[in-house]
């Protein structure tokens, strides 16, 4: 097992610029995408349902896998972990810009998905298992970063790459940086990371996980009939046995019990979850609506979305600083407050809303996500011992995942019932603004409860 004592500086340094490298690709397709959306639908003559999947289907697989991976990692090594999962993204980010079908695409994207969940589940992991604590905080600092140049990029290239050479191309500029890490990987980096080596793996929560998540996914999108209330019960069904199983064996897939011994834990949680299923499907509509209500360019229609990641760029250091001397539920739920404000915002998406409109709602959606973000990430590591960060970072990730997962949910759940699985053409315009507006006014109130779930997380610094 790794240290970060017995490790070279040099070497940490190969491993940092290695995970960097991925954390910049995952974000960077998942906000590039977006752009590409319309392109992709035209060329595969995709519904509105159809397309929806080609996005939710890289985050379901995504958050399936998120957990599982996380704990093999603890189990053979986050190494390995991290390194079949470069291959699979990379190779998955080839193979995708070759598609020749909309069934191909998103096979693919599911494949794409899981490689990303092995990277997500083990690149923070790693940083923290190699890096000493005196560097730490630089360190992940760093890494949220990236994160966010990754965000704030896919719009922005994604609409060049677009334009000007494709939509493939988003997928096929993937391939060269994939293979640079999986070359840092393989050559350079030494040692190998397991926080619980010999202990058992919980298939059958594993998989019980899978169904809850798969089941409320496709049954969201299926509500309007009765098989999609079937599945939504079956997948609530399925969280039930998950959490007394969970509860029960020796080494749970997701400690549960984090979320019994401590409030703020449990709350921090649940308003990251509340928050990621209130924002995480903005980009993908207001991608459609600017290129398909405003008729913009996948180009410009990306420096418009570059508002909100700029944004939480510049304020996410700034909203941390302040959690270590302001009790970050404070600096969380003003966040949160802020965020709620930029969605009533866009409830009023007409036909003549100005692009000034739509970008000063994106700032107000940005600010409050960096204010939300940092400070709530704090809460929740403060909240555990050290022994659990790995459990609470991968625990934060999944709630990312899922809310992301829920997100898309909702946004075609709406469109099943008002647009159906027709393209969206200029007969349908009108349909998607409506879709629209209604799927803002359900996220707005969900972010306004999410302040309260925000605000009775309790304190985290003992006086």
């Amino acid at each position: 097992m790794g240290s970060a004592g017995k490790i070279e500086h040099s070497n940490r340094l190969i491993i940092l610029i290695a995970i960097n490298l991925s954390s910049f690709l995952a974000p960077f397709m998942a906000s590039s995408v977006n752009i590409a959306l319309p392109s992709i639908g035209k060329e595969f003559d995709m519904g509105a349902i159809l397309l929806g999947w080609v996005a939710t289907s890289y985050i379901l697989s995504s958050a399936i896998f998120l957990v599982p991976f996380g704990r093999l990692g603890d189990i053979y090594g986050r190494k390995l972990i991290f390194s079949y999962g470069i291959i699979v993204y990379t190779l998955t980010s080839l193979l995708i810009g070759f598609s020749f079908s909309s069934e191909m695409l998103i096979f693919l994207r599911v494949l794409q998905g899981i490689g990303a969940s092995m990277l997500f589940s083990t690149a923070v992991a790693i940083l923290t298992s190699v890096f000493p604590a005196n560097e730490r905080g630089k360190v992940l600092g760093i890494n949220v970063a990236v994160v966010y140049v990754g965000l704030s990029l896919g719009p922005t290239l994604g609409g060049l790459l677009t334009q000007y050479l494709g939509w493939r191309s988003i997928f096929f500029v993937n391939v060269p940086l994939g293979f640079l890490i999986i070359i840092f990987t393989f050559w350079k980096l030494k040692g190998e990371w397991t926080g619980a080596k010999g202990e058992k793996f919980d298939f059958i929560g594993s998989i019980i996980y899978g169904l809850m998540l798969i089941s409320i996914m496709y049954g969201f999108t299926r509500l309007t009939n009765y098989i999609g209330v079937v599945l939504v019960a079956f997948g609530a069904l399925c969280f039930c046995i998950f959490l007394i199983i969970e509860l029960r064996i020796k080494n749970p897939v997701l400690n549960i019990s984090l979320f019994k011994n401590s409030r703020s834990f449990a709350f921090s949680n649940l308003a990251a979850l509340i928050n990621y299923s209130a924002t995480s499907a903005t980009g993908f509509l207001i991608s459609l609506y600017l290129q398909y209500i405003k008729s913009l360019t996948p180009r410009n229609a990306g420096f418009i979305l570059l508002a909100q990641p700029i944004t939480q760029a510049i304020f996410s250091p700034l909203a941390g600083r302040l959690s270590d001397k302001i009790e970050p539920r404070i600096v969380a739920s003003i966040g949160m407050g802020l965020t709620a404000i930029g969605l009533l915002l866009l409830i009023n998406l007409n036909n003549s809303v100005s692009l000034l409109f739509i970008i000063v709602s994106l700032i107000f959606l940005g600010f409050g996500f960096a204010l939300f973000s940092s400070p709530n990430t704090n809460a929740i590591m403060s909240s555990v011992e050290k022994r659990y960060y790995g459990v609470a970072s991968g625990t934060l990730a999944t709630m990312r995942m899922v809310g992301q997962m829920l997100s898309m949910g909702v946004v075609m759940l709406i469109f099943s019932i008002y647009i159906g699985k027709e393209k969206i053409t200029p007969k349908y315009y009108q349909a998607f603004l409506i879709s629209a507006k209604i799927t803002f006014i359900i996220f707005s109130v969900l972010c306004a409860g999410g302040i309260f779930a925000s605000l009775n997380r309790g304190k985290v610094r003992k006086d």
